[in-house]
């Protein structure tokens, strides 16, 4: 079986490789590489999925990400409407860790650098002041070439291998790449949920998608995402909840039904156990910040 194609792949030519992305929306594509990923939102929101965790990214956001760990950055469905004018813009910086040399990391003058690499693996997401710096960095070696670019990278991984400003993102790592078939049909999963979650979504309909049954579909929904289905689903519409509570004065109640929830209760509970608070008190937290 093919693993999945590489959209990050370095030209023999460079030893690292810097995007400027700016397009009406990000890569909609569940995937993942071989490469080291540096991604910086400038412009744009959504759900974030890497590993097991699901969480709304907007601009700001800076991740690193470790070879093989599976990741997503879904904008919102107003950034895929024939007519919007949303935009999206980011910056990724993609390398191996052989990217100077096959036992670089082996010397002592790269001790911290190896122990980056190694935390990166199951992804990092990086605040505070060590953040701002490498941000202003990012946006100035994409206008960069050659010899300066490489310096300008160095002093980027030096910063994010020296701060103690992150968080860990995924409690996993994954050692072996995604399977084409696992992401082409993960996608359809996706795609489909999307749509949807905000309806009643039938466990039924979405096995169909994969021409499997109920049962089937839930094992391998659980083996693929490391979390059952119900909980995904559960998690996308909490995601949902959350901006809401954040960006509208809309009731607790109504917050509700546009996510996708039948009860109130059921809503509270679900979003007791993925949050470790109650809506309300989310909303209380939020607007004290």
């Amino acid at each position: 079986m093919k693993t999945a194609l590489h959209k990050s792949a370095i030209p023999e030519t460079k030893i690292f490789l810097v995007r400027d992305l700016q397009e009406k929306h990000f890569d909609a594509t569940w995937h993942s590489h071989s490469e080291y990923q540096l991604f910086l939102v400038i412009e744009g929101s959504g759900t974030r999925f890497i590993g097991d965790s699901i969480k709304h990214f907007g601009p700001g956001e800076l991740v690193f990400t470790g070879p093989h760990l599976p990741h997503l950055w879904r904008s919102e469905e107003a950034y895929f409407e024939k007519n919007s004018e949303l935009q999206t813009r980011g910056i990724v910086i993609y390398l191996n860790e052989h990217f100077l040399g096959e036992d670089i990391l082996a010397k002592e003058e790269f001790v911290h650098l190896k122990k980056l690499f190694t935390k990166s693996m199951r992804g990092l997401e990086f605040y505070g002041n060590k953040k701002e710096q490498v941000i202003q960095l990012m946006n100035e070696l994409t206008q960069m070439q050659g010899i300066e670019s490489v310096i300008h990278l160095l002093q980027i991984l030096t910063i994010l291998s020296s701060t103690k400003e992150y968080h860990y993102i995924s409690p996993l790592t994954y050692q072996s790449p995604l399977k084409e078939l696992e992401t082409d049909r993960m996608n359809q999963v996706y795609e489909y949920i999307f749509k949807n979650y905000r309806k009643k979504v039938l466990l039924e309909d979405v096995a169909a998608l994969l021409h499997m049954t109920p049962t089937s579909f839930s094992r391998y929904f659980s083996s693929i995402n490391n979390k059952p289905f119900s909980r995904f689903l559960s998690e996308i519409r909490i995601k949902h909840a959350c901006k809401m509570l954040n960006e509208t004065e809309e009731s607790i109640s109504n917050i509700c039904y546009d996510s996708g929830f039948n009860t109130l209760s059921n809503f509270n509970n679900q979003f007791k156990e993925v949050m470790s608070k109650t809506p309300m008190e989310y909303k209380k937290e939020f607007r004290n910040l």
